[in-house]
């Protein structure tokens, strides 16, 4: 089987430290290398792969202002689907511009909807349904208007991440500085419970960030900024809970799944895709409100962080990702 893996071009594959969709095709892509299958990823030029790479984007857009997000995004997708006959399916992990394409070549196309924004791109799918498989990453991030192929669960290499089983009294909170993640939210709760609170993450709302941040921070509110590697392992393990009160419905979820590999339990916002990452009273708590939300860091010890462990390796590791893939590309295939 010869799959050709459409990256998107914002940050390398994989990123350095921020860039969920840019990590997500980089670990299913080793993943099937891994297991044998002839993949060649299509991504910005300074991606590390054990697939084969191609590409014509010198570097990520986000990461170098001479690159013109547009302009290299057209580039980028000729540049693959110029060749899609040399493949036997087409993975594009890069959002709509892709279904343009779709239409022009006979290779079957599968489309990973990383989160569906707003009605406002339905005209970049509902006409390619027939064309394009697609995939969600929830069931709560289903569009009712779209027919799927599948519901796939994002997976993390869980070995990566180290178990603490002890964590601190410190809450933690990962994510991108903006209101959709409930950065604010976050340091109410933290205060509210007399808790320090560690905070990681691009800030992606600057006027967010000077606004409800930064006349925060002291001695227990505490930004860190972005982090990656170890760093970022640690950070995920050495908290008494993560707190992801977020202020939109999120399709998935990957600081999540790594915070929990880690063992540290999660308390979120019962919206989007919580409910099926988080179980009540097992893995964390869900809640409605910040004073919940409160309550909850009150109650965190009940948590067997083991658990939170077991239920990732069970549910959200890469090799059942790459799997679901695996069997999908088949039945399209066959």
């Amino acid at each position: 089987m010869k799959v050709a893996m459409l990256a998107p071009i914002a940050w390398r594959t994989p990123p350095w430290q921020y860039g969920p969709w840019e990590l997500v095709t980089s670990l299913l892509t080793e993943a099937l290398v891994a297991r044998g299958v002839d993949v060649t990823l299509f991504a910005t030029l300074d991606s590390v792969t054990a697939a084969t790479l191609d590409g014509v984007v010198p570097a990520p857009y986000s990461e170098d202002p001479s690159i013109d997000a547009k302009v290299w995004e057209m580039r980028h997708l000729s540049h693959l689907f110029a060749q899609a006959d040399r493949f036997d399916l087409i993975h594009n992990q890069a959002d709509f511009p892709a279904h343009a394409f779709a239409p022009l070549v006979d290779t079957p196309m599968v489309t990973t909807i990383h989160g569906f924004s707003s009605d406002r791109i339905l005209p970049m799918y509902r006409p390619y349904q027939d064309r394009v498989h697609y995939v969600a990453i929830s069931a709560a991030d289903r569009h009712p208007a779209l027919r799927y192929a599948a519901t796939i669960h994002h997976g993390i290499p869980v070995d990566d991440f180290a178990f603490d089983p002890a964590g601190s009294d410190d809450l933690l909170f990962f994510g991108r500085i903006h209101p959709d993640k409930g950065a604010r939210e976050a340091i109410v709760a933290a205060r509210a419970a007399g808790r320090a609170l560690d905070m990681y993450g691009i800030v992606q709302d600057q006027g967010y960030y000077e606004r409800e941040v930064v006349p925060h921070l002291d001695a227990t509110i505490r930004y860190h900024g972005a982090v990656g590697g170890e760093a970022r392992v640690r950070a995920l393990g050495g908290a008494r809970a993560l707190l992801h009160l977020i202020g939109f419905d999120e399709p998935f979820g990957l600081s999540v799944v790594e915070a929990m590999a880690c063992g540290t339990p999660v308390i979120a916002f019962a919206r989007g895709s919580m409910p099926e990452l988080i179980e009540d009273g097992v893995t964390g708590f869900l809640v409605d409100t910040v004073d919940q939300a409160v309550a909850a860091i009150a109650r965190v010890d009940a948590i067997d962080r083991a658990a939170c462990r077991r239920a990732v390796a069970e549910r959200f590791s890469v090799d059942r990702m790459a799997d679901d893939y695996i069997a999908l590309y088949r039945r399209i295939l066959t």
